[in-house]
C-alpha cells in the first residue's frame, strides 16, 4: 500500500477531523488492514500507474478517496478569496497544523457531512456565530441525522431554503455573503406507461 503522507489512512486521516475520528482509530484499522500482510510504503506519489505495472505488480487497486470539493464561482469569489475556503481542503489544512484559528463569525455553504465538519472545527477554533446556510429544507440535507443534531447542539445555527448569489467584500476583505430566499414548491410527476 502506497501512501503519499507519512502514516497510512488516507483521506480519513486528513479530512475528517479528529473530534469524529481520533489518530488511534484510524491506527487501529489500518493496522487490522496490515495485519493480513500488506506492506506499507510511507511517503511514495504514485504519478504513473504504467510505471508502478513495471514494476512487476499483476494487479493494481486504485483507492484515493474523493478529496476534491467543490468550488462555488459567483461574484465576488475572486476578490475575497483569502477568506473563503474549499471546505475539504480546508479540513485537511487544519488537519495538517496549516491552520489552526478563524474568525468569530463563520458561514458555511452546503448541507452535507464535510459542511458539519466544517462548522464544527470552526467551533472548536475559536469561531462564535457559526452557521450553516443550504439551498435545500433540513430534512433534505445530505447530512447524517446525527451530525445535523450533534451541529445544533454544539451552538451551530442552521438556516434553510437560502440560495448563495454574491460575497460582499471591501477591497478583497470579506464582509458578508448575499443571499436569495428559495421556496419549496411540490410539484407532481406523470408518468406514462405504454
Amino acid at each position: 500500500m502506497f501512501d503519499s503522507d507519512t502514516r497510512a489512512g488516507g483521506m480519513m486521516r486528513s479530512q475528517i477531523p479528529k473530534f469524529r475520528l481520533p489518530d488511534e482509530v484510524i491506527d487501529e484499522e489500518v493496522g487490522y488492514a496490515l495485519s493480513t500482510g500488506g506492506q506499507f510504503v510511507a511517503e511514495r506519489r504514485i504519478d504513473s500507474l504504467k510505471g508502478l505495472m513495471g514494476d512487476g505488480y499483476d494487479a493494481i487497486f486504485v483507492g484515493c478517496g474523493a478529496p476534491r470539493g467543490r468550488n462555488l464561482d459567483i461574484a465576488g469569489r475572486r476578490e475575497a478569496a483569502s477568506n473563503v475556503h474549499i471546505g475539504i481542503e480546508w479540513l485537511a489544512s487544519v488537519s495538517f497544523g496549516h491552520t489552526a484559528t478563524i474568525g468569530r463569525r463563520v458561514v458555511v455553504l452546503g448541507g452535507g457531512n464535510t459542511a458539519m465538519d466544517c462548522c464544527r472545527t470552526s467551533l472548536r477554533l475559536g469561531g462564535v456565530e457559526v452557521k450553516v446556510v443550504v439551498r435545500s429544507g433540513f430534512a433534505e440535507m445530505r447530512a447524517s441525522p446525527w451530525e445535523k443534531e450533534d451541529a445544533i447542539r454544539e451552538g451551530v445555527e442552521i438556516l434553510n431554503f437560502l440560495a448563495p448569489k454574491a460575497f460582499s467584500h471591501d477591497g478583497g476583505r470579506l464582509r458578508g455573503v448575499v443571499f436569495e430566499k428559495m421556496e419549496a414548491k411540490k410539484t407532481s410527476v406523470e408518468a406514462a406507461f405504454s
